[in-house]
This record gives structure tokens, C-alpha cells and sequence, in this order.
């Protein structure tokens, strides 16, 4: 399952406006890179693919690839604003050793 904060379902649905895609799918994601071996990834989308996972939290239907499913089990996804702007944030249980830079990570058992 995924979690998202009222803030968070609140700028997904402020994007789906300012795009004009109101009903679109927000799609999460996985991929290796960064730092420390993955990122997060984030878009919004109008189709779902085969093999996708589709989730509903706060009114939002979020569409996970099945290669990402494992790796996102039981995030919380949150979106605050500070000084530098306003950006989405990830607690992610299977997600240790952040790298330095805030925006990469390894999963649990890996090194």
C-alpha cells in the first residue's frame, strides 16, 4: 500500500490542474542511479500500461510499474514547503543509507 498526506494528494491535484490532465494517473516509480543506486520518480500520466498496479490514497489514483511495487510497499509520500520552495517527501521503510544529496538512496539488504 501506498500513503499519501493531504498535502501531498493536494499539490498532485494542483498539478493535475495546472496541466490540464484532471484526471490523470500520478505515476511512481523506481529507477537505478544516483548516488547511492536509486531514485524516486514522479509524472503524471493518462494511461495505465499492462503489469501496472493501480492504487488509490486521498482521492488519487496512483499507478505503480511492477518492477517499482516492491520498493515502494508501505511509503508515505508527504509534500512540504520551507525557504527553498516546496517539494514531495518520502518515508520509505525499504529505503536505507540515504546518499548526502537528499535524492538517493538503497533499499534494505543491498549495499
Amino acid at each position: 500500500m501506498i500513503y499519501l498526506s493531504q498535502t501531498a494528494a493536494n499539490e498532485v491535484k494542483r498539478l493535475q490542474r495546472s496541466r490540464g490532465q484532471a484526471n490523470s494517473y500520478f505515476r511512481l516509480g523506481v529507477k537505478s542511479g544516483g548516488c547511492a543506486g536509486f531514485f524516486y520518480t514522479l509524472d503524471l500520466t493518462e494511461t495505465s500500461l499492462s503489469g501496472d498496479r493501480v492504487i488509490e490514497s486521498e482521492d488519487i489514483k496512483i499507478v505503480i510499474d511492477e518492477a517499482s511495487l516492491p520498493y515502494l510497499e508501505n511509503l508515505k509520500l508527504d509534500y512540504a514547503e520551507d525557504l527553498m520552495g516546496g517539494g514531495f517527501r518520502f518515508s520509505n521503510p525499504n529505503a536505507t543509507n540515504p546518499c548526502s544529496c537528499g535524492l538517493s538512496f538503497v533499499f534494505s539488504g543491498q549495499t
